[in-house]
């Protein structure tokens, strides 16, 4: 498995929320919808196709303002954007499907989740939430997206070291990103939910040991989102533990999708 050849490929053009990664004649019995983190996309999660079970295909969330859909405004809305996902998420429900979301992708993820339930449409099996605290739980981190561009992106840099300087001293390159990491951040830092019925599903909340953005008791918090059974993982690393820990976490979520596969199997076997 680890050696297998990974394709990034875009499966349909019609479905602007999300894509595929991995070769086109591979067929799914499950899918795995990610959602990344803010400012971020398909490179976080390019080599996963190839490291996880071959009847799992993996999915990115694509959202307006940024590659192929960067001739789009961006949307700095988090239930906007849950909407938008639900309904291609929808589109897409004649398998099995579970969520992970790292760091803003955990919150979005979440959202989408309660905006399939509000249309009473099939739900994820397994929600799998990193990097992040629950949505409407105050953090320790002064909001950021209302500073100007320059130190906005000053901000972003120090709190999460996820700005490469060449690409800083790229005045063009950093002018294509910002509108979408702005509205990202501004998605994430404004959206406080309103009361809701908690979700019904597993979630297993993955974190980072040294993670000061997300520390321990933040991840517990995500006890209260469910009423179905919660596990909670930590890696070694901090907020983006996820590049270090590839192989721990590519076997965490195998194991994790390992009952949704077996059940899909056994489905088609009786049909």
């Amino acid at each position: 498995m680890p050696g297998r050849p990974h394709v990034i490929l875009m499966v349909t053009m019609t479905d602007r929320w999300m894509f595929r990664l991995g070769p086109r004649a591979a067929v799914a019995e499950a899918n795995l919808i990610c959602f990344p983190y803010a400012g971020g996309g398909a490179a976080t999660f390019r080599l996963w196709p190839g490291r996880l079970p071959s009847q799992l295909a993996v999915w990115v969330v694509r959202l307006p303002g940024r590659a192929s859909r960067l001739d789009e405004p961006a949307v700095a809305d988090m239930a906007a954007l849950a909407d938008g996902i639900a309904e291609a998420v929808t589109a897409r429900a004649d398998v099995p499907f579970m969520f992970f979301g790292h760091s803003m992708g955990a919150v979005l993820a979440c959202e989408t989740a309660h905006a399939l339930a509000r249309r009473q449409a099939p739900m994820p099996l397994h929600l799998i939430v990193s990097g992040r605290r629950p949505p409407g739980m105050p953090g320790m981190e002064a909001p950021i997206h209302r500073l100007p561009d320059d130190a906005f992106i000053a901000a972003v840099g120090d709190r999460y070291g996820a700005i490469p300087a060449e690409l800083i001293r790229e005045p063009e390159v950093m002018a294509l990103m910002l509108p979408g990491l702005r509205a990202d951040f501004t998605a994430l830092e404004t959206f406080q939910p309103g009361p809701r019925a908690p979700l019904d599903c597993p979630i297993s909340v993955f974190g980072g040991v040294h993670d000061r953005l997300a520390p321990r008791a933040h991840l517990e918090a995500w006890r209260g989102q469910t009423t179905g059974p919660v596990r909670l993982r930590l890696f070694p690393g901090g907020h983006f533990y996820l590049n270090d820990q590839h192989a721990a976490l590519l076997a965490e979520v195998s194991t994790v999708a390992a009952p949704m596969l077996r059940d899909a199997v056994m489905s088609d076997a009786s049909a």
